[in-house]
This record gives structure tokens, C-alpha cells and sequence, in this order.
């Protein structure tokens, strides 16, 4: 199902910039980590979902898995950068082709995107192949995102090339969840920490949602003033929480013995 982007080619780091300060390290360190921790939760399909992040100090480069590792292989050292007009700029390999083309164009066309996730995770991809609305506004995980989805209804096969990931972008807008029809779903963040955070909450509302609906009773609706006042309650915290949320799970991936830092 994974296609090697046979146009990407390798550039050697320019002089001046600086991919080992501090920040560059610790953004290794946290995406590695989201690998570790979607495969523990099972989030991954094989070798074939992505994960991205800008490189900190360099909004031109992104940080993503290389082709042909599954999430539970990816260590911080494993990652590759990349430039947005297809050159390897730093690390072993090379890319999946579609997730070169989503990422890249997605964070140039979105700066404000700093990790972009994409997944089949099994509960919120079961929601992408319903017809109608994904997410409904049921229960108090699900209200996280109110107002924060988008949805892409135009399935339009794998995105190999510039303007399928054009698309993408222009579809998620201003949102941070976008559910990809017949497909699965994108998780865009300010920060790793909070797209991690979106990430894991997100499987969790499709979960109990689908769960609701297999029990074949009526589903009872959260009303919208409600929805509204607890979104803005919740999103009041979101950024620290999920600064919090993900210490612990990195705290917890130590603590088993999981070597993602190297």
C-alpha cells in the first residue's frame, strides 16, 4: 500500500544550519516518542501512516519516519528532515511518497501547523467511512473538538503528488481534525505535545461513539450551548494539559524500558 517517492533526492546540511541545538534534539526526542506511543496504542497500519513536525529554528524543514519502519521501530535518530521541495536533508532513507506530499505542503501552506499526524487509527477511520457526520456531540471527550473538525467528503485516491496535498490543506482550513472520507483522519497542532494529546482523545471519542451506536438505542445529543460552554471550559486548560498528558505518557515509555530517545 506504501509508495517510495522516487523523486526525492538527498541535499547535504548547509553550513549555517543548526540541526543539533537543544530544540532540534527535544523535538527528535517527542516525535519519537508519538511513534512509540501510537504503536503501543495501536494507531499505526503497518509501514504506512506518517507523522511530521517542523524543525525548530527552521520552518523550511520538517522532521518525518523514513519508508519501510513501523512506528514501534522509529527512535529519535531514525527520523529524517526534509526540505519542502523534496531533499532529504538529514538522516537515512527516504520518505513514504504520500506522506512527503500531504506534509510538505501542508505545513508551507499552513505555518501555524507545527506536528501534523496522520493515521488509520481503527475507531476514527471507522467514522471516516459513515456516511454523514463523523464526530457527533454526544460525550464530554468528544466536546474537545467541537468546532475544531473538518471534513474532506472528496476521497480522490493516494496523494501523489503536489496538489492532493494542495487539497488537503486547503480542506482543513482553520480546523485541527480533519476526517479524510473513506480514508482516516489528520491531526494538526501548534505543538507535538498537543497533537499528541488531540490524537489520543480523538480514538477515544470514536471509540465510545461506536459503541454508542452498535447498542442500536437512540443517541442522545449534547445541545449546542451546552457543547459550546464546555468546549470553551476544556480548551481553557487544553495547551497545559496536554503538555502534562504527554510528560506522562514519555514518563511511562521510560518506565517500560522503550528506547526512543536514541
Amino acid at each position: 500500500m506504501a509508495h517510495t517517492l522516487s523523486s526525492i533526492g538527498s541535499a547535504k546540511s548547509s553550513p549555517t544550519l543548526r540541526l543539533d541545538s537543544d530544540a532540534v534534539m527535544e523535538a527528535r526526542i517527542e516525535l519519537a516518542a508519538c511513534f512509540q506511543l501510537a504503536a503501543q496504542y495501536g494507531f499505526e497500519e503497518g509501514i504506512c501512516n506518517h507523522f511530521s513536525a517542523v524543525v525548530p529554528g527552521h520552518d523550511h524543514l520538517f522532521f518525518v519516519n523514513p519508508y519501510g519502519y513501523a512506528f514501534s521501530e522509529i527512535t529519535a535518530s531514525r527520523l529524517l528532515i526534509c526540505d519542502f521541495d523534496g531533499h532529504v536533508v538529514s538522516g537515512e532513507g527516504k520518505p513514504e511518497a504520500t506522506a512527503f506530499y500531504i506534509h510538505a505542503r501542508l505545513h508551507r501552506l499552513k505555518p501555524r501547523v507545527k506536528a501534523a499526524f496522520h493515521t488509520h487509527m481503527p475507531n476514527a477511520t471507522a467514522l471516516c467511512l459513515l456516511d454523514g457526520p463523523p464526530l457527533l456531540w454526544l460525550g464530554q471527550t468528544a466536546l474537545k473538538f467541537y468546532g475544531r473538525t473538518a471534513v474532506d467528503e472528496n476521497y480522490n485516491g493516494l496523494a501523489l503528488d503536489d496538489s492532493e496535498g494542495d487539497r488537503i490543506a486547503a480542506t482543513i482550513g482553520d480546523a485541527d481534525i480533519l476526517f479524510l472520507k473513506n480514508h482516516g483522519v489528520m491531526v494538526a497542532g501548534e505543538s507535538i505535545a498537543e497533537a499528541w494529546d488531540d490524537l489520543y482523545y480523538l480514538e477515544r471519542a470514536a471509540e465510545v461513539q461506536l459503541k454508542a451506536m452498535s447498542s442500536n438505542r437512540p443517541l442522545k445529543p449534547i445541545p449546542h450551548e451546552v457543547a459550546q460552554r464546555t468546549y470553551e471550559q476544556m480548551r481553557a486548560g487544553d495547551k497545559e494539559s496536554a503538555h502534562a498528558h504527554f510528560q506522562s505518557a514519555m514518563r511511562e515509555l521510560r518506565r517500560r524500558g522503550i528506547a526512543f530517545d536514541q
